[in-house]
């Protein structure tokens, strides 16, 4: 059984806990590393590593802490480069080329960022279990089978971003960016349809906007699209 703990989930700091109840993995670094070692009860020499997506600050903000306390930073070469942090523990891992961490069978996949080289990772473990992470994309090309637990990013919707742009409470130039770097709340509905969802246990939403996001609309939207227990972090 998957354990999802949530440890912060914004722009101001994004990391997550999972464990199997044999190997802890730590899903980016985003967050204060106290806040980390809070989360695993301060026995951090317990996890079997850290992903990390890409090199924006409130996913990698404590890498040099983590690093620094032994444990392994997997992430593609690109972000590697880009964060230009030089360690032993800094590990590259290739897109769609499989890794084994503790009980964990990792796939990195490709994802739409402005970033350097942004991987989304399909999470299994020998339960036949399966997680899909991806965060901070506004596309996800591959469909998944067999999944049981989803954790995706469904930053804003368009509806209430057009609305603040005409309030004047976002500003225009925000929009583009958006669509070609964070997951939509329609866009996450298109990825969720397309999907085989027959085997999953629940689906925690990701990195909603301060702005342009309503938490309770997101849930509500999603669990009658999918019939899932949803969970908005």
């Amino acid at each position: 059984m998957i354990d999802i703990k949530v440890i912060g989930s914004s722009s101001k700091g994004n990391a997550y806990l999972i464990t199997d109840g044999h190997s802890p993995l730590l899903l980016e670094c985003g967050v204060k590393f106290k806040d980390i070692q809070r989360t695993i009860e301060f026995k951090t020499s317990k996890l079997v590593g850290c992903l990390v997506t890409h090199e924006h600050n409130d996913h990698c903000a404590s890498l040099k802490e983590v690093t620094k306390a032994g444990i392994d930073c997997y992430m593609s070469p690109g972000t590697a480069e880009a964060i230009d942090h030089k360690h032993h523990r800094i590990k590259t891992v290739q897109n769609k080329q499989s890794f084994q961490l503790g009980t964990w069978t990792i796939l990195p996949f490709d994802v739409q960022h402005d970033t350097a080289e942004p991987f989304g990772f399909l999470i299994a473990n020998n339960q036949g279990e399966k997680l899909l992470f991806a965060t901070d994309t506004y596309y996800i090309r591959y469909k998944f089978k067999g999944l049981t637990h989803v954790l995706i990013e469904c930053n804003y919707s368009l509806d209430i971003l057009n609305d603040n742009i005409s309030s004047g409470r976002v500003p225009k130039v925000m929009k583009k960016r958006l669509l070609r770097s964070h997951f939509s709340l329609e866009n996450v509905k298109g990825f969720l349809q397309a999907n085989d969802l027959s085997k999953v246990q629940e689906i925690h939403l990701l990195h909603l906007s301060d702005n342009n996001s309503n938490e309770q609309r997101f849930k509500e939207d999603i669990q009658q699209l999918t019939g899932k227990p949803v969970y908005v972090a």
